[in-house]
């Protein structure tokens, strides 16, 4: 979340509800420092040119709110550069009360939807509206050339700040051609054609079925998947920390394994989840995983291992995660708090866009989750010592992420003579 959309949006009584509510700390560091100018990034870019419909918010002069339905061939919402976004504004049923919102309020708010991938974008900006005859060329740029509706004038918007929302129930919705797709066109039986091989085709040769029933876009690049037994049936118990090999197909067609840590809260047995962070300039399962795994797509893979468990006696538990390392510590926070455990969470992102489930440990208290950034400006670096000595001193340490962090972790118990009361997993 950048600062520019708390400012906007944390309003003082907005602040009193999260306050009273207990997320208040949790969102206070993302309006720390000076207000960023908001640029849209590759992950923006991309995600808007790929939409056809959006909503879009206006004010009325009484006050009242006005969200009116855009809709147009893939990519009619243009980015024209970093910082601005239009579109050609076709003939509707002439009410126009966008229209004359506009004429006296000049803010907006776009709600930006991808069903399938549980994915929503928040924009607010400023708009204006074009006329052709005064700005041909620039209409000329928000038009789609194959899309033969009649364009009244253009609107141009000005970005003001933007938000990653909580993909928190949003129920996957697929258009025709999503579809078709994803399933393709299934064959006669009466014909005696075959069965559509994309709905039973595994990948994989293990004996522990899964299947994927639902995604879940977490970050620009981290996206989570639900798996569940094919039949419905109740899966293996598992435990914090443990992890799943599944095998992945690159797309030269050859099949990999990689190693995923299991965020399933306890006591669950009807589902497993994973998240996975895109590599763009990784080994290539990554990649391969968020282009190709779909609603239905079928996994034979081995059962789940644990090689970092969780203590099971009363010891206070100091959970430390490093970006995507928040896997395997969100499910021991779960773990822990499912038994009354006693812990403290700290984690690492660069950012706190960058921060997956960031939603869910928003609930938090404040003096149990603490979160540091690397890289947004009035952010706080983690001082994995004091973190140490702070600690009571019987009390175990659980860190997950990048090596970096291990490093500065391994090094730091060293020098308090602590090593032997850690334990580590790097994702890398």
């Amino acid at each position: 979340m950048s600062r520019a959309f708390a400012r906007i949006a944390f309003t003082p009584a907005v602040q009193a509800v999260q306050a009273r509510m207990g997320s208040r700390d949790a969102y206070l560091s993302a309006e720390l420092g000076e207000t960023e100018t908001a640029e849209l990034r590759s992950d923006e870019i991309e995600f808007i040119g790929a939409r056809d419909s959006f909503y879009m918010g206006t004010v009325g002069e009484n006050g009242w709110p006005y969200v009116q339905h855009r809709g147009g061939p893939t990519g009619f919402l243009k980015v024209l550069d970093a910082r601005t976004i239009g579109f050609a504004d076709f003939t509707g049923n002439r009410q126009y009360i966008t229209v004359g919102n506009l004429q006296g309020e000049e803010r907006v708010s776009l709600f930006l939807m991808d069903y399938p991938g549980q994915r929503r974008l928040k924009i607010w900006g400023r708009a204006r509206l074009v006329d052709e005859d005064a700005e041909p060329a620039l209409v000329a740029r928000l038009e789609s050339p194959s899309f033969r509706a009649p364009v009244e004038r253009g609107v141009v918007i000005t970005v003001d700040a933007y938000d990653w929302n909580c993909p928190k129930y949003i129920t996957p919705r697929f258009t025709d051609r999503e579809m078709k797709e994803l399933v393709g066109v299934l064959p006669s039986a009466a014909a005696g054609g075959e069965t559509n091989r994309g709905l039973i085709d595994e990948i994989g040769t293990g004996p522990f079925k899964l299947e994927v029933t639902g995604l879940r876009q977490l970050t620009p690049r981290v996206r989570a998947y639900e798996l569940r037994a094919p039949d419905g049936s109740v899966l293996p118990s598992v435990e914090a920390g443990a992890h799943i090999a599944v095998p992945v197909r690159l797309p030269g067609g050859s099949i990999v394994t990689r190693q995923y840590s299991l965020v399933t809260h306890p006591g669950r047995r009807d589902r497993l989840e994973i998240a996975v962070l895109r590599e763009d300039d990784g080994r290539g399962g990554s990649s391969a995983i968020h282009a190709s795994w779909q609603i239905g797509t079928r996994l034979a893979l081995g059962l789940p291992a644990n090689q970092f468990p969780l203590h099971e006696d009363d010891r206070h538990a100091v959970l430390v995660a490093g970006g995507i390392g928040i896997t395997p510590i969100l499910a021991m926070a779960n773990a822990l708090k499912a038994r009354g455990g006693s812990f403290d969470l700290h984690y690492s992102g660069r950012t706190p866009a960058d921060m997956a489930y960031r939603d869910q440990l928003a609930i938090e208290p404040a003096d149990r989750l603490h979160l540091h950034f690397t890289r947004a400006e009035g952010g706080k670096r983690m001082d994995l010592q004091s973190v140490m000595r702070a600690a009571p001193t019987d009390a175990l340490f659980y860190v997950c992420g990048p090596g970096p962090l291990i490093k500065a972790a391994r090094e730091a118990a060293g020098e308090l003579g602590i090593t032997g009361r850690l334990q580590y997993e790097s994702f890398e």
